[in-house]
């Protein structure tokens, strides 16, 4: 139950991971060792139903802005920037007393996170093709030097380090404050590149394949509660249409890449290991980002101030499906995950990373969409370990923050569009259902819309509207769109309103 209402406004952490599996954490069924993330969880609540919008930027738009990305602007396409009307989530806590930091990604489409959007101190890393030297970083919206080849930088730990500064800079000269701080890790988003002891950790857990890893997780998130559904085959027929070619992967990387979601008994020994190593880098660099969130959470207990701490953790979509080479290219003599090499995950793995849900970051199956969330507050959630059923999304997350700041329903500037989402606070404190007339989802040609436990998703710009009952169906094994056509004309059209309204409300100049 949610607890009586503290004198304090609590802090808030936002911690956002990058292209993380819906399953890829120990307490959403994965095989993983986060027992960071696990033990926030078990002191906390998890939301098995949260989405994102399947793609980088646009879901950190919604996070700030609290605004789908077709009417904010934020969406993922060419040169797109936020609408002039729009408010970003430093600009709705400031007044509320917040002092606010950022550290990680950022990915706000002509934006800096001092001059635009409010923040009072930001690590901005604008290299994600580096994990060990970027080339792109800012402190404080200005730029520093490259970080040289071999100095000991890792992303993960630098925007860590950042974080931990900045909660001890705030400790030391604004105590008396609430502070807001979003940490947005570059993990595990491609090029797959960890620590190589992290590595060494996981080596040989992938053998046995991403089949079976795909049934293990499905099993344990059904023991858990989180699903209930049938898992989703696997679709060895889709995959992003702008990955590299397979001959140019073949002839880069090497005979042990995959381009495909094939069955893993298919492959030949030489793919198997390959494939196997991929994974595990995979998992060193989740297992990494878990730790460094240990040392955030360490912080906050030195500070004396987990306990008034409201702590979310997020991904911004599902596990990518994406197999392309860039920046500094791949050296197929270079040891997986080091500096020199460039591996992605592919569809196999990130098939078994969504588990078990259909399809990969980009799309709006529930496999592109659906977000791990936790929730951790011990001055303000007791009975942890639960679950909350209940469906929401990243336009959620601003709107249930500036409830939570003592600011009351958040409202958008004078002339500019209502915020479409909910406060989440209700949820907090039971399994309640937050009402709400339907959820929007549209990146690149991909569309959803869902309205209670129906969903309409349609995959590329031909491809058909399907219709699936979500209360047993997440896994979207069946399509019902024969079933009940007028269901799906009716929803279909609901989005179609939604769209042209939404990309309308973009254009507006604001009051």
């Amino acid at each position: 139950m949610l607890r009586g209402a503290e004198p304090r406004r609590p802090n808030i952490l936002l911690i956002l991971a990058d292209d993380m599996g819906f399953s890829d954490a120990g307490c959403f069924g994965g095989e993983i060792d986060t027992p960071n993330l696990d033990g926030l969880a078990r002191r906390g609540i998890r939301f098995s139903q949260a989405y994102s919008t399947a793609r980088c930027m646009p879901s950190r738009g919604c996070l700030l802005s609290g605004f789908y990305s077709q009417q904010s602007g934020l969406e993922q396409r060419g040169n797109a920037k936020a609408a002039p009307w729009v408010r970003f989530l430093p600009q709705y806590l400031k007044p509320q007393g917040y002092r606010t930091y950022h550290s990680g990604k950022w990915h706000i489409g002509g934006a800096m996170p001092l001059r635009d959007t409010g923040f009072d101190r930001s690590y901005y890393l604008g290299d994600q093709d580096r994990f060990f030297s970027p080339t792109r970083h800012f402190l404080d919206d200005r730029q520093l030097e490259p970080v040289k080849p071999g100095d000991g930088y890792y992303a993960t730990t630098a925007i860590a380090d950042r974080a931990v500064e900045w909660l001890q800079s705030h400790q030391r000269d604004h105590s008396s404050k609430p502070f807001f701080l979003y940490t947005a890790f570059t993990a595990p988003h491609f090029p797959l590149h960890g620590l190589a002891p992290d590595i060494e950790r996981f080596q040989d857990r992938y053998r046995q394949g991403w089949d079976v890893v795909r049934e293990q997780r499905w099993q344990r998130a059904r023991k858990m509660g989180i699903v209930n559904c049938r898992p989703a085959p696997l679709e060895p027929g889709v995959w992003p249409p702008w990955n590299t070619s397979d001959a140019d992967l073949a002839r880069r990387i090497g005979a042990g890449e995959v381009m495909r979601a094939v069955p893993w008994k298919s492959l030949t020994p030489e793919q198997k290991q390959f494939q196997s190593t991929k994974m595990a880098i995979h998992a060193a660099m989740v297992y990494r980002m878990d730790a460094e969130i240990g040392r955030l959470l360490g912080q906050l207990r030195a500070m004396n101030a987990m306990r008034d701490t409201v702590i979310v953790f997020l991904s911004d979509n599902g596990a990518s499906a994406e197999m392309l080479i860039r920046a500094d290219g791949h050296d197929a003599a270079a040891a997986p995950g080091s500096a020199r090499s460039h591996l992605c995950l592919g569809p196999g793995w990130s098939s078994a990373a969504n588990s078990p849900f259909r399809l990969h970051k980009s799309w709006n199956h529930e496999g592109g969409i659906s977000s791990p969330m936790i929730v951790h507050w011990p001055a303000g959630i007791s009975g942890g370990g639960g679950l909350r059923r209940t469906p929401c999304h990243f336009i959620d997350i601003l709107p249930t923050f500036v409830d939570l700041a003592g600011g009351g329903k958040a409202e958008s500037k004078p002339g500019s569009p209502p915020l479409p989402g909910r406060s989440l606070v209700p949820a907090l404190a039971r399994d309640n259902t937050i009402p709400r007339e339907n959820l929007f989802f549209h990146h690149l040609d991909n569309r959803a819309l869902r309205v209670g436990d129906w969903k309409v998703v349609s995959a590329g710009p031909k491809g058909p509207w399907e219709l699936y009952d979500l209360k047993t169906d997440r896994g979207e094994t069946t399509n019902l769109a024969e079933k009940h056509p007028d269901r799906l004309a009716e929803m279909t059209r609901q989005w179609e309103k939604l769209e042209t309204e939404f990309v309308a409300q973009s254009k507006q100049p604001g009051a």
